[in-house]
């Protein structure tokens, strides 16, 4: 069956045509990429007509349907949240532990979810958005995107393990490399620490690894964005211009 049979002609004019994994990714279902993957796999509906043609452009007077619900594109929203301790970062929890969708539940009707995580006691920057397309492209690897954390340790770290962990620590997923390490205080027990990588609580294994404990860890920064004006446990929209660098993000 052609385009022409499947799609409705909009009102609007060419110019209100997305592309359908645009469509299916705005629908909060996935992003961009896997969109393709479910058209290619004949499980997306266009007017009831099955559909696995990559390119094609729907109107939002068309209906788009995967397994059996139709898709209703949902606006845009990303919210910047300090998160505090002891809150989980996951969408709920069945042992009733805080989550950080109890602190934003006044962001909106959309459901948004979190970018990467972190830990339940580490707090700082995180970033949550309905934008699936958006949020792969921050958690992959190859977009080098950019984190400093505050670190403080239980006891001092020896200069021998500071050069250590500055020239990158072998743990047992890989080399951990780290683009600088800055000494706070005195003491050697706090740190800034700036890296790339996103590897499952990494911060506190490259000290780990070296026998000290993570005491205390905040993200002060995440691709580009600060805690400026942003106390502990509170959240705010990102600005249009926020936005926008982070989707051209290199």
């Amino acid at each position: 069956m052609t385009k022409r049979n499947i799609l409705k002609k909009s009102p609007k004019g060419i110019e209100s045509l997305i592309r359908l994994n645009k469509f299916i990714a705005n629908a909060g279902i996935c992003s961009r990429r896997d969109a393709d993957e479910l058209i290619k796999k004949g499980e997306i509906t266009i007017n009831g007509v099955v559909v696995t043609e990559l390119g094609i452009k729907v109107s939002r007077n068309d209906k788009v349907s995967y397994r059996g619900k139709i898709l209703i594109p949902e606006k845009l929203i990303y919210v910047l949240l300090n998160k505090p301790k002891d809150f989980i970062t996951t969408m709920d929890d069945p042992q009733g532990r805080r989550t950080v969708m109890d602190l934003v539940k006044k962001a909106g009707d959309q459901r948004i979810y979190p970018v990467g995580r972190l830990d339940r006691n580490t707090t700082g920057l995180l970033l949550l958005t309905n934008d699936g397309e958006l949020s792969e492209r921050l958690a992959h690897p190859s977009n080098n995107v950019k984190k400093i954390y505050s670190v403080q340790v239980d006891k001092r770290v020896s200069k021998e393990d500071v050069a250590h962990i500055q020239e990158g620590v072998e743990l047992e997923d890989g080399k951990a490399r780290i683009d600088q390490l800055a000494i706070l205080s005195s003491d050697y027990k706090q740190f800034g620490l700036e890296l790339h990588i996103g590897r499952n609580r990494i911060v506190r294994r490259i000290f780990e690894h070296f026998g000290y404990e993570v005491i205390k860890l905040d993200r002060v920064l995440y691709a580009g964005l600060d805690k400026q004006n942003l106390p502990r446990g509170k959240w705010r929209y990102l600005t249009d211009k926020e936005v926008n660098r982070l989707k051209g993000l290199r």
